[in-house]
C-alpha cells in the first residue's frame, strides 16, 4: 500500500469517475484503475462499485476512504512540520469565504500577506457556509472564513472580529427621521434580503421576526448585498448591512444608515479548520494579518475573546 493509491483512492471517492480522478492525478486512466485493482487485492476487498455510474464506494469502501484521508493528511503533515521547524513560511493555502464577507473583507488583507510571504499560495473561493464545512471535513478546503458558532464536530473555530448590522433605507424613508430604529419597525413588505443558503438571511430574518420579505406584487432575493443595495438605491424599501460592508458605501448612502436600538445584532466572524489541519503557523500569521486589517474596535481583542493557537 502506498500514499500515491490512497490519494487515488481519495480522488475517485470525490470526482465518482475514473476518468475525471486520473486527470485531477495527472495520471492515465489504465494506471490508476491498475493501482486501485491492486490496492483491493492486497486488502483483499472491492472498494467501489464499478456497476453503478457514478461510481459509489462499497460499505467498507467508505470507511477505508475515510482512513485513507486521515493517513494521507499526517503524510503531508511531515514536510509541512520540517518546513516549520525550519522556519520556512511557505505552501497552498485553500481559503474558502461567505458571499456576505467576501467583497468587504480580501482586499483589506490579501496585498499585505502575499508581500509579506511571497513563498505562500493563497487559492480563494467564494461559497456559502454548508458547503464550505463539507469541504473541510472532507479536506478539499484548509480554512474557511465564516460566521459563527457552528459547533460542527471535528471543527475547530478561532473568531477574528465582530460586525453590527446597520438598517439602510432608501431615499425619503419615514424611518430616516430617526436616529436608531427598533426591530419591530421593520415590515416584512418593505425588507429585501439575501437568497437562501446565506447564514446573513437567516440571521436577519431572525432579529425582524420576519418569515417573508418582498411588495405585495414583486418577490425578489438576491444573491448578493450589492444586489439589495441597489434595490434600495433604485426602488424603495431597506435591507440590512453588515458593518464591514457600510465602510464602502458613498457619503450620501452612508446618510441613510441607521444603527438598531438598544443592544444591536452582531455576528461573530472566525477562521475555521479542521481539528487534524497542521499548517498552524500560516493559519496564526493569517489571522494576526486579518486582525490587523480590521477596526480595532470590532475585534476579538476588542470583545474579551482570547483565541489560542496549538
Amino acid at each position: 500500500m502506498t500514499i500515491q493509491q490512497l490519494e487515488y483512492l481519495i480522488a475517485v471517492d470525490k470526482h465518482r469517475h475514473f476518468g475525471q480522478a486520473a486527470e485531477s492525478c495527472f495520471v492515465t486512466q489504465p494506471t490508476l484503475s491498475a493501482q486501485l485493482s491492486k490496492l483491493e487485492r492486497e486488502l483483499g476487498v472491492i472498494l467501489f462499485d464499478r456497476s453503478k455510474m457514478p461510481v459509489i464506494p462499497t460499505e467498507i469502501g467508505v470507511q477505508i476512504i475515510a482512513q485513507a484521508k486521515r493517513v494521507v493528511s499526517e503524510s503531508k503533515g511531515v514536510t509541512e512540520l520540517v518546513a516549520q521547524l525550519k522556519g520556512d513560511i511557505s505552501g497552498v493555502i485553500k481559503l474558502a469565504i461567505i458571499p456576505t464577507l467576501a467583497p468587504y473583507l480580501l482586499h483589506l488583507f490579501i496585498r499585505r500577506f502575499l508581500e509579506k510571504y511571497p513563498n505562500v499560495k493563497l487559492e480563494v473561493q467564494e461559497m456559502i457556509t454548508e458547503e464550505i464545512v463539507k469541504k473541510l471535513k472532507n479536506d478539499e478546503l484548509d480554512l474557511g472564513i465564516v460566521v459563527t458558532p457552528l459547533g460542527e464536530n471535528g471543527i475547530e473555530e478561532k473568531p477574528m472580529f465582530y460586525e453590527k448590522f446597520y438598517a439602510y433605507l432608501s431615499k425619503d424613508h419615514p424611518l430616516l427621521s430617526q436616529k436608531e430604529i427598533r426591530a419591530d419597525q421593520v415590515k416584512s413588505e418593505e425588507l429585501w434580503i439575501l437568497q437562501q443558503g446565506h447564514c446573513f438571511r437567516d440571521q436577519v430574518i431572525n432579529f425582524c421576526d420576519q418569515t417573508s420579505s418582498g411588495h405585495a406584487n414583486f418577490h425578489y432575493e438576491s444573491g448578493s448585498l450589492e444586489g439589495l443595495r441597489n434595490m434600495v438605491n433604485r426602488y424603495k424599501g431597506m435591507t440590512m448591512l453588515p458593518e464591514l460592508a457600510t465602510h464602502e458605501l458613498s457619503e450620501e448612502e452612508k446618510t441613510r444608515l441607521r444603527p438598531f436600538a438598544g443592544e444591536p445584532p452582531i455576528r461573530e466572524v472566525s477562521i475555521i479548520l479542521n481539528r487534524s489541519f497542521l499548517k498552524q503557523k500560516l493559519v496564526e500569521l493569517l489571522y494576526t494579518e486579518i486582525t490587523a486589517a480590521i477596526p480595532q474596535a470590532m475585534t476579538s481583542k476588542a470583545h474579551g475573546k482570547i483565541v489560542r493557537f496549538k
